[in-house]
């Protein structure tokens, strides 16, 4: 017995010694194009050098607290983001699954059997029963001498931390597209004041025309313009409600809060764009939780290729099984009534119509497909930081210009407004010059608003405040 046993553990060390063999190529990450700098941040203003990286929580560089108090409700309750992260939670727990194959698998049981047979031959024998009583453990273990089992592991931490930095990009494109909606809404706010005052002040032309027509300098067409443009100007002004309500309720959602018991007190837009750290294009590859999902996935592929090749070499199994057996109860856990036996079996797939092959071909195909949609999700990436660069650097210099338009507006229909008090022009040259001023000042906030959400659309292009080393961690909601 001894002896047995001494040889089932040589082979059981040969197997080990085997183990270091591992089919399929070793993962090396690919290449990407990576430029030396960004050609858009030429001219545009960028943050200070203590500020050179984009916190966690990088909605903060808004100085807004209810942007801030907004922002703390997506992680805790979105329910998308709370889908991902059970997402992640079940990719996780794949990775255990694979690594439940590097050990055996032990099962253990008790069974009772009575059997009755005849003693002796014919139909006059007599009837004699059999106990029997069994407790067998059984120990079947498939050694990973050809790498399979640590191939699947591999693809499956891969995985895992592909869905962990799926929950990172879940998370910041949902706050991204809140801090857009919420400076859309503040936009939204800052027209309707600017409409408002508008009123008012279409309101004092239009009793100053009235004023004249009784007195007869003006026509009542002049009035009827007046009036005119007074309501068109109102109506705009409910209009903007419509949209506003839309915003609000869109923020509602990504909140998480029904949007019946929701609303944000009216505050036009007072922020002015921030100086965001742009970085180093290379750092781009460790921020954006997308580009870091597609190369973990590149990965996974690459370990299936390693799973599929495995299949061409034999499987083998080790066996063993102990435990105890008697056809008396009272005799059933002695030592005489133990039995034990241990084997080994090899097998190999000697004909299967070229399956093996076209699974691993499957893979090798399914690996160059991963790699090249890892390029180009960082191309992606490198597009959208350029794009939004040069909307930032862009918008700047328009708002610069559109501020000495709406000067240069409110100074002429300040001149204007004099020359139809003293009757000099007609009222038709109050009324363009008013519409031009209300066009220039709507104009210069809607730029604000580009500015505010090309800003937020930079940051999430950078990848807000993810880094790639959350891979490692296990994310949950806030």
């Amino acid at each position: 017995m001894q002896q047995k046993i001494a040889k089932f553990l040589i082979i059981t060390g040969t197997f080990a010694l085997l183990n270091a063999c591992t089919a399929g190529p070793d993962y090396v990450r690919p290449t990407a194009v990576v430029p030396a700098a960004y050609k858009e941040v030429a001219g545009w203003k960028a943050a200070q050098p203590k500020d050179n990286c984009i916190k966690g929580a990088w909605w903060e560089i808004f100085n807004d607290p209810q942007l801030n108090a907004l922002e703390a409700q997506v992680n805790i309750s979105n329910q998308n983001i709370i889908a991902a992260e059970a997402q992640f939670r079940e990719a996780r727990a794949l990775v255990q699954q694979a690594r439940a194959g590097y050990f055996p698998t032990v099962t253990a049981g008790a069974s009772f059997t009575r059997t009755r047979s005849r003693a002796a031959s014919g139909s006059q024998g007599s009837l004699s029963g059999v106990s029997d009583y069994q407790l067998p453990v059984d120990v079947s273990w498939e050694p990973d001498v050809w790498g399979r089992v640590r191939r699947m592991v591999e693809a499956s931490q891969a995985n895992a931390q592909a869905s962990a930095a799926d929950l990172g990009a879940t998370q910041l494109s949902l706050q991204g597209e809140l801090a857009q909606d919420y400076f859309q809404l503040r936009t939204l706010d800052a027209q309707k004041q600017l409409l408002d005052a508008t009123v008012m002040a279409y309101q004092k032309s239009l009793d100053l025309t009235k004023y004249l027509y009784a007195q007869g300098v003006d026509s009542s067409a002049d009035v009827l313009q007046a009036e005119t443009q007074l309501k068109t100007t109102e109506a705009q002004a409910i209009d903007l409600g419509v949209q506003r309500a839309q915003m609000e309720h869109a923020i509602a959602l990504l909140a998480g809060k029904p949007a019946s018991d929701f609303s944000i007190p009216v505050a036009p837009l007072a922020v002015v764009s921030p100086a965001i750290p742009v970085g180093m294009p290379s750092e781009l590859l460790e921020r954006r939780p997308d580009i870091a999902a597609a190369e973990r996935l590149v990965a996974s592929a690459n370990a299936q290729i390693g799973v599929a090749e495995s299949a061409f070499y034999p499987s083998i199994t080790l066996s063993a099984s102990g435990g105890f057996a008697s056809p008396d109860i009272s005799k059933w856990l002695t030592w005489p009534s133990r039995l034990w036996s241990i084997g080994s079996a090899i097998s190999e797939t000697v004909f299967d119509a070229g399956l093996r092959q076209a699974l691993t071909e499957q893979a090798r195909a399914a690996y160059d497909a991963s790699v090249a949609s890892y390029r180009q999700t960082v191309l992606t990436g490198f597009q959208e930081v350029e794009d939004n660069l040069a909307a930032l650097r862009i918008l700047e210099q328009e708002a610069g210009v559109q501020d000495e338009a709406v000067k240069a507006a409110r100074q002429t229909v300040a001149v204007i407004t004099n020359q139809y008090k003293a009757g000099t022009v007609s009222y038709l040259n109050v009324i363009v010059s008013q519409s031009t001023e209300l066009a220039d000042e709507n104009t210069a906030v809607s730029i604000l608003g580009r500015r505010m959400s090309a800003s937020v659309l930079l940051i999430k292009a950078l990848g807000g405040g993810w880094k790639a080393a959350d891979q490692c961690r296990a994310p949950k909601p806030e």
